[in-house]
């Protein structure tokens, strides 16, 4: 392995290859996008993607994705990676999520048992621009505000509030000692603390205001009452709570139960990728054995006190649906010490197509990576391996491990926009862990400048979204694309 050759740039320097980025890139130029004129069909996109997707769960794929422009916006990120290569770039490169849409950040547990707040999803990871994902971290939130029915000020507002809370906070991490911006986090009692602190101001204007401030309070206090809730929620989820809903106990040992389509078991499923059932099992070993390899050492050996009890096809998601992914049963001391993991299916991110390939030649082994750089701590459990299929790539992770997400569609306005501040810090914090946050921040500068830039193309993709979607809906009716809702 050749070393790579490291410059250290003053801080001086750094500001100042920030400041020429915005002479070369002004931050107005992210401002009045249009679809490039040679536009790639959308449906077009879509059907290249689902020729390596399992055929019988493409249906399910656009289903889901039918459901709203919200939830077809989830599944478009080949279409976004599309159009953001002709945007506008400041030449700041770090690493990118790749689909930092806002149902892509939740809470998780830390190996300490925390609950953190944190980017949840890496399958399109790449370094690159740093604007591509506060693009389409941004258009999320004025899609989503359109579909929970805001007014155009309210969904202004909050995607406002997201791009804000990026910028605000990357020059706070440029400030930062190196070590003080490596440790930096969002934990449960951060956000239970900023909530709290949003409803006594709240009540506070309440008393001295009249109507509007006093809806807004309810709204407030519903928000925290929601958050606490998904909080308790996400506690309960782990490896004995998925046993109860995945599981079932047939001659004296547990198994996972079948729920097609959403769930197959292996032994239901082994004809469907060339095995037979006296192949199934040193198969599922030799995997384990090799992702097993890819762990640090004390993981390994923990991970080894577990043996493989069952294995299933689960679908997830909106966008993954239909790549190969899988659940594994294991237990540890006996039955009632289950530990479920995920393998899912990596293929080349969105993003390959526009930015040069990445560094990794293993797909799985490009997500953990990205995932490791990008988040304050990751899953203990974080490996790789090829399949079966050589050609195929995966990573593997815990199923549950006290995960949670928030429930988008019921969020009122105030709910969202204190969301969105917790997605552009976290945002942020995750480009400046691997990017140059000096350089970032002195390009964003001090004013809204990037804020009401980032808006405006927020609003302009939003509409053209909308358009998308009516082309997806329309080629399903069509008979083009095949559908199966409610899966």
């Amino acid at each position: 392995m050749v070393a790579r050759k490291i410059t250290h740039l003053s801080a001086e320097e750094r500001v100042a290859r920030g400041a020429e980025a915005n002479v070369r890139t002004p931050l107005a130029s992210h401002t009045k996008w249009r679809p490039a004129i040679d536009r790639p069909d959308p449906v077009a996109l879509l059907e290249e993607q689902n020729r390596t997707r399992e055929p019988d769960l493409v249906p399910v794929r656009h289903g889901r994705m039918m459901v709203s422009p919200f939830t077809f916006y989830r599944g478009a990120a080949k279409i976004m990676a599309a159009d953001l290569k002709d945007t506008p770039v400041a030449g700041l490169d770090a690493q990118l999520c790749g689909d930092a849409h806002l149902s892509n950040f939740g809470v998780f547990a830390s190996p300490e048992r925390r609950l953190l707040f944190d980017l949840n999803d890496f399958d399109e990871t790449l370094p690159g621009p740093f604007e591509y994902d506060v693009k389409r971290m941004a258009a999320s939130f004025m899609i989503a505000s359109r579909f929970n029915g805001f007014s155009a000020a309210d969904a202004n507002a909050s995607t406002l509030a997201a791009v804000a809370a990026y910028r605000k906070a990357m020059t706070a991490f440029a400030a930062m000692r190196t070590m003080d911006l490596w440790y930096a986090h969002l934990d449960e009692d951060e956000i239970m603390t900023a909530l709290r602190t949003t409803v006594a101001e709240a009540k506070q204007a309440a008393k001295a205001s009249g109507k509007g401030a006093k809806k807004r309070e309810k709204l407030t206090q519903k928000a925290a009452k929601r958050a606490e809730q998904t909080r308790l929620k996400a506690r309960t989820r782990d490896s004995m709570q998925a046993l109860s809903k995945l599981g079932e106990f047939v001659d004296g040992a547990y198994r996972i139960v079948s729920q097609p389509p959403i769930v197959v078991p292996l032994r239901d499923l082994a004809a469907t990728y060339g095995l037979s059932p006296d192949e199934i099992d040193p198969a599922l070993r030799k995997q384990f054995r090799a992702y097993r390899a890819t762990l640090q050492d004390d993981r390994r050996h923990l991970l080894e006190r577990f043996e493989i009890v069952d294995v299933a096809r689960k679908v997830v998601g909106v966008g993954s649906v239909g790549t190969r992914a899988f659940i594994v049963l294991l237990q540890g001391r006996d039955q009632h010490d289950p530990l479920f993991l995920q393998i899912k299916e990596a293929t080349a991110s969105v993003l390959e197509a526009y930015l040069p390939k990445s560094r990794y030649r293993q797909h799985g082994e490009r997500v953990v990576q990205g995932q490791r750089l990008m988040q304050a701590a990751s899953d203990l459990y974080l490996g790789w391996t090829k399949g079966v299929d050589v050609q195929r790539n995966f990573y593997w992770r815990q199923l549950r491990d006290m995960k949670g997400s928030a429930l988008v569609e019921a969020m009122s306005p105030v709910g969202l926009a204190f969301y969105a501040d917790m997605c552009g810090w976290t945002l942020a914090r995750a480009h400046a862990r691997s990017g140059d946050p000096v350089a970032m921040a002195a390009y964003l500068g001090d004013s809204d400048a990037f804020d009401t830039s980032i808006t405006d193309f927020a609003e302009r993709y939003a509409d053209q979204n909308d358009e998308d979607y009516e082309r997806f809906t329309e080629a399903i009716r069509s008979g083009r694309l095949e559908a199966h809702e409610g899966v």
